[in-house]
């Protein structure tokens, strides 16, 4: 695991939301793109809420949440501190209020352990421990691949919800049957909806969300489309009005 800070000649600063949010990241190492994004969409939360997202990496989903929902109270935990570090940087520079806390959320920090929230919303490593080729980046890897599985997120999020509060997850297509067996009977009123490339292409990640001690139904909700056409054609921007009012204008996912 990489301890020391990032260099400013380590990083890049990169464009979210159409450029309303510039965000610092290592040009070598994990490097946040759409999932973040569309991870924040799918909040739906309200001003004066409260909000714990685990694993935050540079702060991208929390901060692409802030600049949609005004006054959130918002926090972040971070295993790797130069992630973490980047992440206040990244706030302080958006004038973002977020309390970035440095730990494993397997031993919660004290300063985590006592609260609860509204929300709690994760983006967690795709791939287990033994799938797919290791990153050659210490930062990146740990980032992609589980060393604290799924299942120890799950109950940790659900831990910190208070009742009647939201999970949501963003996650590989793969792993929904697994999400859904760790929510178990702790949640309901459950949307889950895919997310594909393209029309016609099979979906690649999921996003869900959740209410701790919920009642409703299970609902699966038509896909999120993210490129016109059923194949790549030419170079530029593509995507659909659904995707680009979230990416590009950082609306909400419209699930109703």
């Amino acid at each position: 695991m990489q301890f020391d800070e990032f260099a400013d000649d380590e990083l890049s600063l990169d464009g979210f939301l159409g450029g309303r949010l510039q965000v610092l990241q290592p040009v070598n190492g994990y490097r946040a793109a759409m999932d973040p994004v569309l991870l924040a969409a799918t909040v739906p939360a309200r001003p004066g809420q409260s909000v714990l997202e685990l694993g935050c990496g540079v702060g991208v989903a929390s901060l692409c949440l802030a600049a949609r929902v005004p006054g959130l109270r918002l926090h972040g935990l971070e295993v790797q501190p130069p992630y973490g570090a980047l992440a206040r940087r990244n706030a302080a520079a958006s004038g973002i209020d977020i309390e970035i806390h440095i730990g494993d959320l397997a031993r919660m920090p004290p300063s985590l352990a006592e609260k609860s929230f509204d929300h709690v919303i994760l983006n967690p490593p795709y791939f287990t421990a033994d799938d797919g080729t290791p990153a050659m980046n210490k930062g990146r890897e740990a980032a992609r691949r589980e060393v604290t599985p799924f299942a120890v997120w799950i109950a940790t999020a659900l831990r910190r919800l208070k009742p009647r509060g939201w999970l949501t997850v963003v996650q590989a297509s793969e792993r929904l049957p697994e999400l859904l067996v760790e929510l178990g009977t702790f949640t309901g009123s459950t949307i889950v909806v895919p997310v594909a490339p393209r029309s016609g292409k099979p979906a690649k990640r999921i996003l869900a969300r959740t209410c701790k001690g919920g009642r409703g139904p299970f609902r699966l909700h038509p896909p999120l489309i993210l490129h016109e056409g059923d194949r790549h054609v030419r170079d530029g921007d593509d995507l659909t009005p659904a995707a680009s009012a979230i990416l590009r204008r950082g609306e909400a996912l419209r699930l109703e």
